[in-house]
């Protein structure tokens, strides 16, 4: 199966783009998570240029989420709103049969950005009729570097954590009981046919609907 895993940065050292290309190297060898960080190539969208031909790197975007079975999306937050980079990524796909009937789920990498978290679900349960709002994943990764995100996600008792439970929260502030070794994780999953079809070594795990 592949899967398209959509960054939300433009940013080089984005965290965001970091997890979804460690989601990537964690792959099974029967899937591929393929990562698109180049949303800062689209041009602004206009209903203008929505005919043929649409820009080049316009063409080759939509060709990558016609071409997916699933896709995974993580996005920071900017002023408590959806980067305006990736929403003009999706307006490009409002009014393209490609999102439609495509399956999405969200990743976050922060413990904080609830208010871009909620706008994202809105939107993304309007262009596609198969996002799926519950199955989700969050990490805390700000302030890691690309290669700590990395061996976050590649910790067999991060994946052991994720496999057997179906929500692993931080401790309170007031707690005294130990951080866990990655702070903040929720184990998501998504089904076909109540079907549960692992991606990713270890135990961390999506599916396909």
């Amino acid at each position: 199966m592949k899967f398209l895993a959509l960054s939300g940065s433009a940013r080089n050292l984005s965290t965001n783009t970091a997890m979804l290309r460690a989601v990537a190297v964690a792959a099974r060898p029967d899937h591929e998570v393929c990562v698109f960080d180049r949303i800062a190539d689209l041009p602004v969208f206009s209903p203008d240029l929505e005919g043929d031909p649409l820009p080049e790197a316009v063409r080759d975007f939509v060709a990558q989420i016609g071409g997916c079975d699933g896709l995974i999306l993580a996005s920071p937050e900017y002023v408590r709103a959806i980067p305006g980079g990736l929403k003009n990524a999706l307006d490009w796909l409002v009014s393209r049969d490609e999102i439609i009937n495509k399956p999405i789920v969200l990743m976050h990498a922060s413990h904080r950005g609830e208010d871009v978290l909620a706008q994202l679900r809105l939107v993304l349960a309007t262009v596609s009729t198969r996002f799926c709002a519950d199955p989700f994943l969050r990490f805390e990764l700000m302030k890691n570097s690309p290669a700590e995100i990395e061996s976050h996600l590649s910790q067999r008792q991060t994946a052991g954590q994720l496999a057997n439970s179906s929500k692993i929260s931080l401790p309170s502030a007031a707690s005294s009981a130990p951080p866990c070794p990655v702070p903040s994780l929720a184990w998501a999953s998504l089904c076909r046919d109540g079907q549960f079809l692992p991606i990713l070594q270890e135990g961390l795990v999506y599916a396909a609907v």
